[in-house]
Order: structure tokens, then C-alpha cells, then sequence
């Protein structure tokens, strides 16, 4: 046969003895080890994939959504990409479940797909980590500046970009710990939100002015036709980036199985009241014709800030202000975290060299984490010379389009996945956790990251409110071109047929087996819920 250059999927696995006969339980993780500690809990997941996307898109970037698309349009988007992550974290959860690895969907890619998607989505959203958190960081100046423009950007950069170094260079339950703390914070505070925007909006506020729908009347629902409706998709996507990240984490919980179906579940909870009510709630107390807004030729705030400002509760607005600043840290330092464990699955395959798959005895991989920080970092200090709204919109299109390419590899792969399982004659009631949304929602967000891609090549073509160029497409659809690359290239080094054959795939190389104590632990928890259940009924 030659060398394997693709082990994960070409070659067998050598079994102990306790699987060849029958009792795989007496192994719990055989083929998932790697050096990173097992020692996040189900709290930590949960909150994890509650808060982790809850940053600069949600808070500063629907400002300029609002005002390229109106109302309706920013609405709309985020009920599309928010039906699009539903449908991609329950393919998550089916196989985080059977394979909890470290970069866990570009090894899914791999074993189910082809090697050269793996390699392709690997290192492109390596890539688009560290856009993240230059982005971030980025904006980070944008929120102080709404206090203070006296301190020089460079500065703000610097000491936040050394706040994500201190938080990820800690133990891994040092890093859980603090994002358990920053998404109660904003879950928490989603809800005095959406209270006090209802408030306002019916004219309970200082000013008492009753808002109603007066914007949506304005503008008819579009401030630029179904073009403008078009151009904030890229911003819903980007806002919506890092929910997928809970794959990730779940290479370093005791017990996947527990832990994911609870932050699949949690899904819903988040798209509703953060991305969809949240995004009503600023249409209806701000116009998008704020010259404030983000872009604007104003203050450049949040809406939300705008809104608290406009209706007279300046403490509310102050209060906004803190809250997306410590959103726009977290999420600057889950990027480091994945892009960390991006590179180390990298490694695993044989796709990035070895060094990268290393660890020290704290399960912190070293080799990952300091050029994403050091590339992120840097990055960010383009905004010196260059207005935060310029740099925002520039990297949240290369964000989305790398996001769009994952999500639909992972929805790809869940496809493939269950095929292979149905063509190797196994069971569906073998899967640890069956996602009741299959085949259903699998295909509805393969679909949509398809027609998105499209959408994002046409904009690229013609933007709103500029003249067509080649500089324009590629500032604008690099990230494409840096996809297409980067396979091209994983072909001709790969070569062999364009898709794994399923009938061939070793569906218990990877896997993670589950212990009696395990089972047991989860008939417990059943009979609990139960339990508690019979009281209040």
C-alpha cells in the first residue's frame, strides 16, 4: 500500500483484547486520547455553547445591519442564520457524542468526507480564529471609546490583547471557569434587555415618546431593497460564529454523552432570546438612520447603547456598554481556545507537523495557542490607521464565508456519517445520542451554506453602494479563494478518489465507548428528573 498519508481513514485500528471480545466497555476512550485533560464538566459545555457567539456581531455589528438593511432585514437574517446553527449543532451533537476529538469537525471531515475538505477546513478556519479576534479586539476600542477617545488605540489593543493571553495561558478549568462567569453575565442581562426595550418602546421610558413600530413604518421593513436584506447576512453569520465551538469542548469533558445533548438543547434558548428578540428589540427602539450607529458618522455605539441613550437612562446605557465589553473579551478568548485545538486536530492527521498535538501535563497545547494569540494579536493593530466600522465589515466577511464553509462541512459530514452507518449494517439505536431533527435539518443547513456562498460571490461582484472592482471582490471573497486554494492543493498531494469510500470507513476509529458506570449515572439523572416531575404534577 505505501505510506498512509491519512491514517485516520485508511488505515484499521489495532483493538485490545476486552473489544475483540465483546466487552468494549473495559475502554472507555480507546482512539480518542490526545494529551488534553478531560476536566470540563457539563456546567462548563452548556454555558460554553450558551454564551461563546454572544460578542461584537450581536452588539456592534447589527448596527451597521441596521443600517444597510432596515428592520426587516436584520430580523429576517438572523431568524435564517439562526434556523442554520440549529440545524448544525444537532449534527454536532450526534457526533461530539461518538467522537469527542480535539478540532473535532475537521476530523470529521476527514474520516466521513475526504482528506483534503479536512485539510482545507483546518487550516482555513485556523485562519479565521485569529481574524476573531483581531476583530475583537478591535472592537474592544470601539466600546471604550464610547467613554474615552484620549487613550491611544494602540494602547486599548495592547492591554486587552494581553488580557486573552492571561486567560488562556491559565489551566484549562481556569479558562471554563471565567466563561461560566461571562455568559450568565450576558444571559442574564439578555433579559433586562428585552424587559426595558418593551418599556420603551411603549413609551414608559424618561422621554416618553412611544416608539411602537414607527421605524419598520418609515422605511417599509428595507432601507435598500432585498439587496440591503442581502448585504447583512454576512453580519448575521459572523454573530452567530463560535456556536459550533461546543465540538470543540467536548474533547475535554468526562462525559460527552451528558454534556453535549444539554448544550445541543440549550440552543434554542439562546437563538431566541439573544439573536431574534434581541434583534427585535433594537429595530423597534432605534432608527437605522441613527448617524450614532456603528459605521455612522457619529459616536459609533451600539444600538443597543444607542437605544438606553435616546430614551434618557444614561445608567442603562453605561451599563450596555460593560456588558459588551466583557462580550467582546470572552469571545476574543474562546478564539484562542479553538483555534488552539484547531491546530492540535491538524496535527493528529498529519497535516500540521507534530509538534502542534503536544500538550504539557496541564492539558494546555502550547504549540497552538501562542501563533494564534501572536496572528490575532497583531492583526488587530490594522485599526490604528483604519476606522473600526472599515476593519469590522472587512473581517466579518472573511469571518462568515470561512463559517459558512464549516458549517456545511459539518453538516455535510453528518450526512455522510449516517450513511455510513446504514451501509455497514449498524443500528441507529447503537448511536449514543440520536438527533431527532435527522436527516431534516442536516440538509437544510448544507443547503443554505450553499446559496450563501453564492449570495456573498454576487455581493462581491456588485456591492452595496460602491462601483464593481477587483479590489472590492477580493477584499471581500478572499476567503474563498483562500478555501479553494488550500484543497486544490490537499488534492494534488492526497490524490486518490474525491470522496472516502463509507463502506470502508472504521467507524470505531475515534470513537469514544461508554462505561456501565456512565449508564448508570445517566439512569439516575432520568429517574430524578422523574422524580421531581412527579412532585409538581
Amino acid at each position: 500500500m505505501g505510506e498512509n498519508k491519512y491514517p485516520l481513514v485508511a488505515e484499521p485500528i489495532s483493538r485490545s483484547p476486552e473489544i475483540e471480545h465483546g466487552n468494549i466497555f473495559d475502554t472507555l476512550d480507546h482512539g480518542a486520547d490526545s494529551e488534553l485533560q478531560r476536566s470540563l464538566s457539563t456546567r462548563h459545555i452548556t454555558m460554553i455553547a450558551l454564551g461563546s457567539s454572544i460578542g461584537m456581531g450581536l452588539w456592534l455589528g447589527s448596527g451597521t445591519s441596521l443600517t444597510n438593511g432596515g428592520p426587516a432585514a436584520i430580523f429576517i437574517g438572523y431568524l435564517l442564520s439562526g434556523s442554520m446553527i440549529w440545524s448544525v449543532t444537532h449534527s454536532i451533537g450526534e457526533m461530539a457524542v461518538m467522537y469527542p476529538l480535539p478540532s473535532a469537525y475537521v476530523q470529521w471531515a476527514g474520516k466521513f468526507v475526504c482528506p483534503s475538505m479536512a485539510f482545507a477546513l483546518g487550516w482555513a478556519y485556523w485562519i479565521s480564529y485569529w481574524i476573531t479576534i483581531a476583530n475583537e479586539l478591535q472592537g474592544v476600542v470601539t466600546v471604550l471609546s464610547f467613554w474615552t477617545d484620549k487613550v491611544p488605540v494602540a494602547v486599548w489593543i495592547t492591554v486587552f490583547w494581553i488580557v486573552i493571553i492571561l486567560i488562556n495561558v491559565g489551566a484549562v478549568t481556569v479558562f471554563g471557569e471565567i466563561e461560566v462567569v461571562c455568559s450568565l453575565i450576558k444571559f442574564g442581562w439578555i433579559f433586562v434587555v428585552i424587559i426595558s426595550m418593551i418599556v420603551i418602546s411603549a413609551g414608559g421610558a424618561p422621554t416618553g415618546d412611544a416608539i411602537g413600530f414607527r421605524y419598520w413604518n418609515q422605511t417599509g421593513g428595507f432601507t435598500n431593497g432585498f439587496k440591503g436584506f442581502l448585504s447583512v447576512m454576512p453580519t448575521c453569520i459572523f454573530a452567530m460564529s463560535g456556536s459550533e465551538n461546543c465540538g470543540l469542548v467536548a474533547a475535554e469533558t468526562a462525559n460527552p454523552r451528558k454534556s453535549v445533548p444539554k448544550a445541543v438543547g440549550s440552543i434554542w434558548l439562546r437563538l431566541s432570546l439573544f439573536y431574534i428578540l434581541g434583534s427585535l428589540m433594537i429595530t423597534i427602539c432605534v432608527s437605522p438612520y441613527d448617524e450614532n450607529l456603528f459605521g455612522g458618522s457619529g459616536t459609533n455605539a451600539s444600538p443597543f447603547v444607542i437605544a438606553y441613550r435616546n430614551a434618557g437612562i444614561p445608567v442603562l446605557a453605561h451599563i450596555m456598554n460593560a456588558i459588551i465589553f466583557l462580550s467582546v473579551v470572552s469571545t476574543g478568548s474562546i478564539s484562542c481556545y479553538a483555534g488552539a485545538r484547531t491546530l492540535m486536530g491538524l496535527a493528529q492527521l498529519g497535516m500540521a507537523p507534530k509538534r502542534f498535538a503536544k500538550a504539557d501535563k496541564t492539558g494546555r497545547p502550547w504549540y497552538g495557542i501562542v501563533p494564534t494569540l501572536i496572528i490575532g494579536g497583531g492583526l488587530a493593530y490594522l485599526n490604528v490607521n483604519n476606522s473600526g466600522a472599515e476593519v469590522f465589515t472587512w473581517f466579518s466577511d472573511l469571518t462568515s464565508l470561512f463559517t459558512l464553509f464549516c458549517w456545511g462541512s459539518i453538516c455535510l459530514s453528518h450526512i455522510r456519517f449516517r450513511l455510513a452507518w446504514k451501509t455497514q449494517g449498524r443500528s441507529v439505536d447503537e448511536l449514543p445520542w440520536k438527533s431527532w431533527t435527522y436527516p431534516y435539518a442536516a440538509w437544510w443547513g448544507l443547503a443554505w451554506c450553499i446559496i450563501l456562498l453564492v449570495v456573498e460571490f454576487y455581493l462581491s461582484v456588485w456591492p452595496l453602494g460602491e462601483s464593481s472592482s477587483a479590489k472590492t471582490f477580493f477584499a471581500n471573497y478572499v476567503s474563498v479563494v483562500a478555501i479553494v486554494v488550500l484543497y486544490l492543493g490537499a488534492r494534488l498531494y492526497y490524490r486518490g478518489p474525491w470522496w472516502v469510500d463509507i463502506s470502508k470507513i472504521d467507524l470505531d476509529f475515534g470513537r469514544r465507548f461508554y462505561t456501565d458506570a456512565q449508564d448508570m449515572e445517566k439512569k439516575e439523572d432520568d429517574l430524578v428528573k422523574k422524580a421531581v416531575k412527579s412532585i409538581f404534577t
